[in-house]
């Protein structure tokens, strides 16, 4: 069991390293994603752990704690609309905006295993039109070590692509091996996975005609929330669009974006004008 003041000190550990809000009534899932660290650093209980974690002793097991503790659900095509979106309306209008030689620049923040940044790249390589020939980069970020490991190697179980992929786009983008299905070098040669924590500068990252950020805010408390959308919304373009989750908002809480009429969990910048994606139907 983890004593009450331990579990404030993992509460704000986590907070600080990762931004992830550890509330009181989840010490059920601190102990569940702990417990098998403790018996793989052969560290005999909570109490022990806080002190290394205090004393900065081990930074190999203060990574490991944030990456227990990050989720890592994704699915290929997840929610549908946010793809069927960029489709219909994202991707026409950022290329009429922008001459042939620029490249395109796309973020997927919290990326975790991969299969958001591969959902793009099939989108694009299905209907490459949408580019006008231009050049596309996308940047799969995560916090966690482990995750982006399964990214750039891009293999998936049955059950995983199963989840939101056709039979026809399984076989067209993965190649079996053995129990696994690995997605063809022609996708992985237009992602880049890069390991990435939300709560640092994003300077270094340039800037991107597209983010998205989805199903990774809902972690985070309102200032933290507020911190990284006004940060996000100095890498996106002018005339850029940032994508969150169905269940996130900017409303509210970062006023340097503005919900995208009819395009349901799309912002731009505030100042952008009203006309910036012709309506598609």
């Amino acid at each position: 069991m983890i004593r009450p003041a331990d579990y404030e000190f993992f509460a704000r550990f986590l907070k600080e390293k990762s931004g992830l809000i550890l509330t009181d009534d989840k010490h059920y899932l601190l102990e569940g994603r702990l417990i098998p660290l403790l018996n793989r650093f052969a560290i005999p209980d909570f109490a022990r752990l806080a002190e290394i974690l205090k004393s900065n002793e081990a930074p190999i097991i203060a990574e490991a704690v944030v990456e227990a503790m990050t989720t890592n659900e994704s699915l290929f095509f997840r929610d549908k609309v946010p793809f069927e979106d960029m489709a219909r309306s994202l991707l026409p209008a950022l290329c009429a905006a922008r001459l042939k030689t620029h490249t395109l620049r796309i973020w997927c923040a919290a990326a975790s295993t991969g299969q958001e940044p591969y959902s793009i790249a099939m989108l694009l390589a299905e209907r490459p039109e949408l580019t006008g020939g231009r050049r596309v980069q996308i940047l799969g970020t995560d916090i966690s070590s482990d995750v982006l490991e399964r990214a750039r190697a891009g293999r998936y179980n049955q059950f995983e692509v199963q989840r939101g992929l056709s039979v026809q786009q399984l076989l067209k983008y993965f190649v079996k091996s053995g129990d696994w299905w690995e997605v063809i070098p022609q996708l992985k040669s237009v992602v880049e996975y890069r390991k990435f924590n939300l709560l640092e500068p994003f300077g270094g990252l340039g800037t991107f005609d597209l983010i998205m950020c989805r199903n990774v805010l809902i972690y985070f408390d309102v200032p933290t929330k507020a911190d990284i959308l006004l940060r996000m919304s100095r890498q996106l373009a002018p005339d850029g669009f940032l994508q969150l989750g169905g269940a996130e908002t900017a409303i509210g809480i970062c006023d340097a974006f503005r919900p995208l009429p009819d395009h349901r969990g799309t912002y731009v910048h505030t100042r952008a004008p009203s006309t910036i994606v012709a309506a598609r139907r």
